[in-house]
């Protein structure tokens, strides 16, 4: 009888260690159901990754540089725009107005090679017209030069951006692709020539300030 007392007693105690064991096993299911639960909702709720098209990661790389080249042009006061340094090694480079029509005319080069055609305006052996010499006809030779390039890049897809099409440069081929990122490459090539100069006149860039 003892040893059936004893019996007994250890199923009583080995059924609360049971009983307290599975409440412990159940509260940790319920946590990592909640857990799943909101990490479900989570990535649900979550916006998927926006596919970009080739077309428009250029255009939005030309958008950029557009972004910083045309406040830098606009900064230089009118009276400056003939500025160019003499000091050291800055003999015979181009004035403020001449690098800007210089990046517009390539602009023009660039874009006219991806649409292989030729460059809708005259770009004077990439210096731009000799007879634009205000400000305002400046500006506007650039801005329309940067529509150009927009215009050319819509034209780029997934099916012809390797393609290679006649370089502007020679009788070499160069791809679309080499041809859209030389906008930006050859752009602020110049643009940090035209910090230098607003700098030098006491004028800190747009895209600086």
């Amino acid at each position: 009888m003892a040893v059936l007392r004893r019996a007994a007693g250890g199923g009583e105690i080995l059924g609360k260690v049971s009983e307290e064991l599975m409440r412990k096993r159940l509260a940790a299911f319920a946590c990592a159901f909640l857990v799943l639960t909101i990490t479900a909702a989570a990535q649900a709720n979550k916006p998927k990754e926006e596919h970009r098209t080739i077309t428009q990661l250029l255009d939005r790389s030309v958008s950029n540089f557009e972004g910083e080249f045309v406040p830098a042009a606009e900064a230089m006061p009118e009276d400056k725009f003939d500025f160019a340094p003499t000091n050291g090694e800055f003999k015979g480079v181009r004035t403020y107005a001449q690098q800007i029509k210089h990046v517009a005319a390539v602009n023009y080069e660039l874009a006219a090679a991806i649409l292989q055609e030729k460059p809708p305006t005259d770009i004077g052996d990439e210096s731009g017209p000799a007879a634009i010499t205000t400000k305002a006809d400046v500006l506007k030779y650039l801005k329309d030069s940067f529509a150009y390039v927009h215009k050319a890049i819509a034209t780029i897809n997934e099916k012809n951006v390797t393609e290679t099409v006649k370089s502007p440069f020679g009788e070499s081929k160069v791809s679309r692709l080499g041809l859209a990122t030389s906008v930006v490459a050859h752009g602020f090539d110049h643009y940090g020539q035209m910090a230098v100069y607003l700098r030098m006149n006491g004028i800190i860039p747009p895209a600086s300030r």
